[in-house]
């Protein structure tokens, strides 16, 4: 049986171009989940998709970089579903398989530049993010917890339970900010 795995980054981005491909493979089931691929840790989809496949199986993915964006993830996950005698299948990287030496070279190059290419990525952001600061133009991400409305509540009276309750937000967040003053 064909397995599929879809992911996207941002819950802005859709993955019906993934699924349709996945689909188009041949798939009888295709995991999707909208999750950073920078770890393979919290992927629930994931997880599951690895559990849900077993022996002569084969797991699709279109690109490389929906699976792993790391060497380390990559040959991770790649050796739970040799372990299970999975076979492993890039749709867009014709020449990525398990199932032979040459398809094994391949992943690890490809795996390589995709990790490569995400370590660019992010220098690239963090230049971009300190010419920001140096302009006085980067304000950095807005607070999601109100101090000011926290610190009101607990004036009043308000449990910090009760105020994590109300505004939606963890305990320890509360305390936090009680404590920084």
């Amino acid at each position: 049986m064909k397995v599929g795995y879809a992911r996207v980054s941002s819950v802005g981005q859709g993955l019906e171009i993934q699924q349709d491909a996945l689909g188009e493979a041949g798939c009888e089931k295709v995991f999707s989940e909208k999750k950073s691929g920078l770890s393979a840790k919290d992927r629930v989809q994931l997880a599951e998709c690895i559990d849900f496949v077993r022996e002569g199986d084969t797991l699709v993915v279109t690109r490389l970089d929906r699976l792993a964006r790391s060497v380390g993830d990559l040959f991770q996950i790649i050796e739970q579903l040799q372990a299970k005698g999975v076979a492993f299948c890039c749709l867009q990287q014709g020449g990525v398989d398990t199932d032979s030496s040459t398809g094994k070279l391949m992943m690890t190059i490809l795996g390589a530049v995709a990790a490569f290419e995400a370590d660019i990525r992010k220098e690239r952001q963090m230049e971009g993010i300190a010419r920001a600061k140096a302009a006085g133009v980067y304000q950095g991400r807005r607070p999601s917890i109100d101090g000011v409305e926290i610190r009101r509540l607990h004036r009043e009276g308000v449990r910090p339970t009760d105020i994590a309750r109300r505004l939606g937000i963890g305990r320890a967040s509360v305390y936090r900010h009680l404590s920084a003053g």
